[in-house]
């Protein structure tokens, strides 16, 4: 039977949440906020570098609150792998979301003006299709706007590589947390591989879709364009696939890596799973995290 949840403990492990999901999406939202506005970076892998810092450093900040999934996939997968309690997954969720909407209204207070002066400049109307410019600083869009002249992207493809992208990502911090795995890195210096993988995977992906692999990460700044007046092009997006390429498509690959870690892998490594990388009503504190 298990034990009732803790009412206090579970208030932090969901602030622990929402911080570190506000952490990360405001460090990576704002930098392609100052790529877009500034042409602050040379190249995609400078911009995935950030990502990949951010995740880190939203890690290391909140893992001894929560188990810092930070991420609506990577939870959902936890869950299933049984290495998270159910019951802690609705109010992740919603920490997670809130993280993300928080993020995106820091980042449109901190660069409002700018945004309305670049528009100005170039004239952009707000809502109109060529403000997918903007919008692209909080929500994602396939194929990714700085490429779209020169090909296009089926919505099918586009959730191919969101779902492949998350099943890699929470495939890839299975085995960096999983207890049996005598390859994995110590538990001070998992959050930095885990960043790693999130740079790697931005670097790879981004010229398709912006690679999301977080739900949180696109819905919180997306409902903030949506708010600000970005409307249709914010929600439900240009080609009306927001939802099922960034939202859903995370969701089934987190589900596929899940169900690969406990049902193949897992008995690979002889059925030995170390509980303490899981996170359960007793225990706050896991080693999971991501993007």
């Amino acid at each position: 039977m298990k034990k009732s949840l803790d009412p206090k403990q579970y208030m932090t492990m969901c602030l622990g949440e929402c911080f570190g999901t506000f952490l990360l999406v405001f460090i990576g939202t704002g930098s392609v906020a100052v790529a877009v506005l500034f042409g602050a970076f040379s190249g995609l892998l400078q911009i995935a570098l950030v990502w990949g810092i951010g995740v880190t450093l939203a890690i290391y900040a909140t893992r001894h609150l929560s188990c810092a999934h930070l991420n609506p996939a990577v939870s959902l997968a936890m869950v299933l792998a049984k290495r998270m309690d159910s019951r802690l997954l609705p109010g992740y969720w919603l920490a997670q979301l809130a993280g993300g909407i928080i993020a995106g209204a820091v980042v449109l207070l901190l660069f409002g003006d700018v945004i309305g002066q670049y528009e100005i400049a170039h004239g952009i109307i707000r809502g109109a299709p060529e403000s997918i410019k903007t919008a692209m600083m909080f929500g994602e869009y396939f194929p990714n706007p700085g490429n779209a002249t020169l090909f296009d992207l089926s919505l099918p493809t586009a959730m191919l590589v969101e779902a492949m992208g998350t099943f890699l990502l929470v495939s890839m911090i299975f085995s960096l947390t999983e207890g049996c795995n005598v390859g994995r890195p110590s538990e001070t210096m998992a959050p930095v591989f885990i960043g790693a993988t999130v740079t790697v995977l931005i670097a790879l992906m981004a010229p398709l879709s912006q690679c999301g692999i977080n739900p949180a990460r696109d819905l919180g700044p997306r409902l903030v364009a949506w708010l600000s007046g970005w409307d249709t092009i914010a929600i439900p997006g240009p080609h009306n696939g927001f939802f099922w390429v960034y939202i859903l498509a995370p969701l089934l690959g987190g589900t596929m890596a899940a169900l690969c870690f406990r049902f193949v892998v897992t008995p690979l490594m002889g059925g030995k799973q170390d509980e303490s990388c899981g996170c359960s009503v007793e225990q706050g504190h896991g080693h999971s995290a991501t993007s």
